[in-house]
């Protein structure tokens, strides 16, 4: 793999940071202002929809400039809002600065994918994804528990403060390893037969598995803090620790699929897919144990990152005919279901399921996927 792609994984992981942070924080940001823990992980939510609806308008927008210089911006407009949100004190204008740095993250992540994609060969698109996705999972391990305790020890607004420092070297180690790249040239028209590929029914069902999956892990990882915190009975200091078997999990589950979803997809998905189930089951009946909680969190981890990574490799593949579109689509795949999961698991937090309701509803999405998946398997083959 080349060193530019590494690159473009600390990028990932600056990004993969901020959007994933908010898991340890949420209590802290709601009593700091004043609205329930629910309402607050609509940031969550927000940041996701920025990033769902942004990602096409952004990656079309920016489809003409040089791709150093569109990722540049982008990690720009990703450090000021960061700053902004630093600074208010009212959550409606946090809410906004999440919506800003989702748009930024939408385009950087949309460009990055389709750079990745392009700096290895035609058959190792797989690879390329894991390495780019480990900035991500890197962030789940080191970056979110670490702003969970930098959150505890100083405050939640030191962590966006830790967050905007990051893109500093992100942005330096974009200007000296990725190359200006291409730009595109093909106009309005290039643009429509891409978007055009969107009626194929094959990109259509991976891209609703994707969001789909990515809905059960957001959805769950969101409130795992509570879940930690008031279901297992543990301490605030816990929650990094979950967080980081988390990541772990995430990272081991990424790598390995990396290696596979190139040659052997449908192992993936057809192993993965029903185990990733059975975790979520098994999460929602054994969390009140918390050496259930510790080693499901690892499990849970690695699976949901496994299926997911692959579903959105699978996302490149079928959007081969679309070079530039195709990083947008992606990443408004995972970003769709970024946006339901914690909606949705926000109001299960409502119920009688309690703290338990989001991975209750991630058992629920993840088998909705399996069940749509069944009749077309052979797309995974």
């Amino acid at each position: 793999m080349p060193l530019s792609l590494y690159l473009l994984a600390v990028a990932v992981f600056a990004m993969g940071t901020s959007e994933f942070m908010l898991a340890g924080l949420l209590p802290d940001i709601a009593a700091s202002l004043d609205v329930p823990v629910g309402t607050a992980g609509l940031l969550t939510s927000a940041f996701a929809a920025g990033m769902a609806a942004g990602a096409p308008l952004v990656a079309a927008l920016a489809r003409r400039w040089p791709r150093r210089t569109a990722l540049v911006g982008f990690l720009g407009v990703f450090l000021a809002a960061h700053v902004a949100g630093a600074l208010t004190g009212d959550f409606a204008v946090l809410f906004a600065t999440r919506v800003v740095a989702a748009l930024a993250n939408a385009g950087f992540l949309a460009v990055a994918l389709t750079a990745a994609a392009d700096l290895v060969p035609a058959d190792r698109k797989g690879r390329a994804l894991a390495v780019l996705l480990s900035g991500t999972t890197v962030a789940t391990v080191v970056g979110v528990p670490g702003g969970a305790l930098l959150g505890t020890l100083l405050g939640w607004r030191a962590t966006f403060w830790a967050v905007a420092l990051l893109c500093l070297p992100a942005a330096l180690g974009v200007l000296r390893g990725v190359p200006a790249g291409p730009t595109d040239t093909g106009g309005g028209r290039q643009v429509r037969r891409e978007l055009a590929q969107l009626r194929r029914p094959r990109l259509i069902l991976v891209l609703l598995l994707g969001a789909l999956v990515n809905a059960a892990t957001f959805g769950a990882f969101t409130f795992l803090a509570p879940v930690v915190t008031d279901v297992a009975g543990l301490g605030p200091l816990w929650i990094p620790v979950v967080l980081v078997l988390f990541g772990l999990g995430s990272f081991a589950g990424v790598t390995v699929a990396g290696r596979l979803s190139d040659r052997r997809p449908g192992v993936v998905v057809a192993v993965g897919g029903p185990l990733l189930l059975a975790g979520w089951i098994a999460f929602g009946l054994t969390a009140d144990a918390p050496a259930a909680l510790v080693v499901l969190a690892f499990t849970q981890g690695a699976l949901s990152f496994a299926v997911g990574s692959t579903l959105i490799a699978l996302v490149l593949y079928e959007a081969a005919e679309a070079p530039t579109m195709a990083g947008a689509y992606a990443t408004a795949a995972l970003n769709v279901g970024a946006v339901a999961g914690p909606a949705v698991g926000a109001v299960a937090l409502g119920t009688g399921l309690g703290e338990l309701g989001p991975v209750w509803v991630g058992a629920v999405l993840v088998a909705a996927a399996l069940v749509l998946a069944l009749p077309f398997r052979r797309v995974f083959a």
